[in-house]
């Protein structure tokens, strides 16, 4: 596969995503509460039409910009992340929803942590690039770039009560690291104590308890804790193989709450049946495998690296989101890429998808004839 096939594979599979979720957002949007008392249920859609088209104008203007020109712009941009980090916080800024301080008010409402995969990414690699010989060594190979660079904004993003977003970035720090050659010892030690802060985190706190218990008998916590997961289990099964057609899912009636957000794909499930959910599956797939051979063959340390990045920003929190909705993981509140309703989580993912074609597009590549099967094919004595 070469890097432009690959680009456009992710191409094909972000364009059908984005409207496979736009169809469903118009969906589950009429049955959702209204965003505010004069808007009707058309709303969602009108808006998340906008957010994709405002998505796909940044990701256009990315894909033409040379993303090398970023690097002198990385310390602003992660200072700048840090500082809206904080103003979640801050009264009057920052905004409290379903008890997580996620948001902030400046003009619009948006969530810095958005924000915050892109920027990270950026300065991971750029980190990485300027450091290559030395990405093995503990001070600047991990403690630096993972205990600040990275570490700092990711605890400001815990700290929010979002363990979704944070768990989901952090495998991509993870993973990033992994790929520009830290230890693998100092890797593994950083995810046993993540672990173990989670669940001290859990333990300590009554809610969490209470969804993990939850999440081992959804049935039994049915009418609280494990309502969403219990009600998507029902979801799915009412689908079966091909759904009861689209906009006839009762679920989301009432019974399934954040059917157009976090919980959507109970609804795929529900409407499109076990085929809608399979095609979602494998267009996730499909991109994730065109973005790793698209790292693969990028030469460039910077482009490579920050491949692996983006990438992984799509991928874990899909592959979390689907884990959580078929009740394999506890709930955890967390979108599913290009399909739930949010604009700053849509805006920046499309964001993404533009940053992978500009490093496509002003990188060299290694030749098709690099992979092993192909010169062994070429030449059987090899």
């Amino acid at each position: 596969m070469t890097t432009r096939l690959s680009i456009i594979c992710i191409w094909s599979c972000f364009i059908l995503l984005l409207i496979m979720g736009i169809v469903m957002v118009a969906s589950t949007g009429l049955s959702a509460p209204a965003p505010s008392p004069d808007a009707g249920s058309s709303t969602y859609i009108i808006k998340q039409s906008g957010y994709g088209m405002l998505g796909l104008t940044l990701a256009l203007g990315l894909s033409a910009y040379d993303y090398h020109k970023l690097r002198r712009w990385i310390p602003l941009f992660w200072v700048a992340c840090v500082i809206l980090l904080i103003f979640c916080y801050v009264p009057g800024i920052g905004r409290t929803i379903n008890g997580e301080s996620r948001w902030i008010k400046i003009g619009i409402t948006f969530q810095p942590s958005e924000l915050a995969k892109i920027t990270l990414m950026l300065a991971m690699a750029s980190w990485y690039t300027t450091h290559r010989e030395i990405a093995g060594t503990f001070w600047k190979g991990f403690a630096i770039p993972g205990g600040l660079i990275f570490g700092f904004p990711l605890v400001l993003i815990l700290m929010e009560k979002d363990m979704g977003t944070a768990a989901a970035l952090a495998m991509s720090g993870f993973c990033v690291m992994y790929v520009a050659g830290v230890r693998g010892w100092l890797i593994l030690l950083s995810i046993l104590v993540g672990a173990l802060a989670l669940y001290i985190m859990v333990i300590g706190n009554e809610n969490r308890m209470t969804r993990i218990e939850a999440w081992f008998d959804p049935q039994a916590f049915s009418q609280g804790a494990g309502r969403q997961q219990w009600i998507a289990m029902l979801a799915f099964a009412r689908g079966g193989i091909s759904g009861v057609g689209l906009g006839n899912g009762i679920e989301k009636y009432g019974n399934l709450p954040f059917a157009h957000t976090d919980f959507i794909f109970a609804e795929v499930g529900e409407e499109w049946g076990f085929l809608g959910t399979v095609t979602m599956l494998t267009c996730y797939t499909f991109m994730t495998v065109a973005g790793i051979v698209l790292a693969l063959q990028t030469q460039e340390t910077f482009g490579r690296i920050l491949t692996t990045g983006l990438v992984c920003t799509i991928f874990w929190p899909a592959a979390l989101n689907m884990m959580v909705v078929t009740s394999m993981l506890p709930n955890s509140g967390l979108p599913l890429p290009f399909i739930s309703y949010g604009g700053t989580n849509l805006v920046f993912t499309i964001a993404a998808i533009g940053l992978l074609t500009s490093i496509q597009r002003h990188t060299p590549h290694i030749p098709p004839n690099y992979w092993p099967w192909r010169r062994i094919k070429e030449n059987p004595k090899l």
